[in-house]
């Protein structure tokens, strides 16, 4: 067991290994919280409790309008996760929160909640296989209050990389997607025909992050999912290309992780699909967008990359765990290469979706979008409609027209790289 301490006076990291037993310290709170115990005597109420399971981590969130006071200890034979609230009443919520875990949920059996003490509520959850605990706590932002998070993450994290070579294992030979003949770049594309073309097809939100939301209660991340799958399929059926998924469900993906599987798997285009609001719902259209060093080509861009970003505030992100090697790729500046590809490759897919849908606007915009900012991939986000007009919003969620975003965008993935092939891996 390995316990982190928290770098600041407003929350705490915890992570464990279930592989043996100790108890683990309160979670620091404020210094006025700790000085004055009397700022607790009105009972904290949890005023929603959710779960959110996916293979990749499941995560339970507890929110209250106060921060909350908590301990986590992990149990062995039977496995057990056991989290004690100090100071908080046993109110429906947490009641009814054993009936919240699915039955499929990978990684987690079941929660039962009772009193440890007078004051102690326990939360205990059973867990299925050997898994890593992330506790941390987040502050009160748009519509959320203060959350509580358990995230229960396998000691064995699944790689993408090898699910591609395993899921390829299973299928049979098939032509090779080559350029055709005087094609720029054909001889180099055939130099390089020893292996698959991947790409990386990230639908936007998920989990805790809803995205935009329309007028008739679609969600931008059901939507953004839906299209991806769809535009996977597309991709791979076509020979010799392939796509893997950054999330594969609804739970949420930091926005430097979802960089960090497209580099993992060695994409070579990475397709961020989203269905976004914009503050008049009259804005109507389908948009591409690429990384920008020297800031935004308009001040929607810049609106709408400042609006994604902050996924990762509504998502929940644990800013005490962070990969120093992805961070200093993150502000990797010298991007010139990487924009120019993400600029060809948005061109393509935005010619094809005008075949598809109007255009918001007829030339690929540029902003700091952090989901776009792997140094080696090309990188474009595709606005496929905005949920926030009511006919495109009809639009998005007929399973029909979402085919049609996905198959306008598989088709300029296949003309990009038609005239720039990828280039082979060391």
């Amino acid at each position: 067991m390995r316990i982190r301490h928290p770098r600041g006076a407003d929350g705490a990291l915890i992570r464990v290994s279930l592989g043996r037993r100790r108890a683990l310290r309160w979670a620091l709170l404020p210094a006025a919280q700790i000085v004055a115990p009397l700022a607790w005597a009105q009972a904290a109420r949890i005023a929603s409790a959710r779960v959110w399971p996916a293979q990749e981590y499941t995560r339970l969130i507890l929110e209250s309008a106060l921060p909350l006071a908590w301990q986590v200890t992990t149990l062995k034979d039977p496995g057990r996760v056991v989290l004690d609230l100090d100071g908080v009443d046993a109110g429906p919520e947490l009641a009814q929160l054993a009936q919240r875990v699915h039955p499929d949920d990978p990684h987690l059996a079941g929660i039962r909640v009772g009193k440890r003490s007078p004051t102690v509520l326990r939360v205990v959850l059973d867990v299925k296989d050997d898994v890593q605990v992330q506790a941390f706590a987040l502050k009160p932002v748009a519509e959320f209050g203060n959350r509580l998070v358990i995230d229960l993450i396998p000691a064995t994290p699944p790689d993408p990389l090898m699910a591609l070579l395993q899921s390829e294992r299973a299928k049979p030979e098939e032509p090779l997607f080559e350029p055709p003949t005087g094609t720029p770049g054909a001889p180099a594309a055939k130099r390089d025909r020893a292996r698959r073309i991947t790409v990386a097809v990230d639908p936007g939100h998920g989990g805790e992050d809803p995205g935009a939301i329309g007028r008739k209660g679609t969600y931008e991340k059901h939507v953004a999912l839906a299209i991806s799958r769809k535009l996977k399929a597309a991709i791979d059926a076509t020979p010799n290309l392939r796509a893997v998924l950054t999330r594969d469900d609804d739970y949420f993906v930091p926005l430097a992780t979802r960089v960090q599987k497209a580099r993992r798997a060695q994409a070579d285009l990475f397709v961020s699909i989203h269905a976004d609001a914009f503050r008049e719902a009259r804005a109507r259209g389908s948009s591409v967008f690429a990384l920008s060093e020297h800031g935004a080509t308009s001040a929607a861009a810049r609106w709408l990359a400042q609006k994604e970003n902050d996924a990762d505030l509504i998502g929940g992100v644990n800013l005490d765990v962070r990969d120093p090697m992805l961070a200093r790729t993150l502000l990797d500046l010298s991007q010139t290469a990487q924009i120019a590809d993400s600029l060809k490759a948005g061109r393509r897919v935005l010619a094809e979706l005008g075949e598809t849908n109007v255009l918001h606007k007829r030339e690929v915009e540029q902003a700091g979008f952090a989901v776009l900012k792997a140094p080696d991939v090309p990188s474009i986000l595709v606005e496929t409609a905005f949920i926030s007009n009511p006919d495109e919003e009809l639009k998005l969620r007929d399973p029909k027209q979402q085919g049609r975003y996905a198959d306008a965008i598989a088709d300029g993935v296949r003309a990009y790289f038609a005239n720039n092939p990828a280039l082979a891996r060391g």
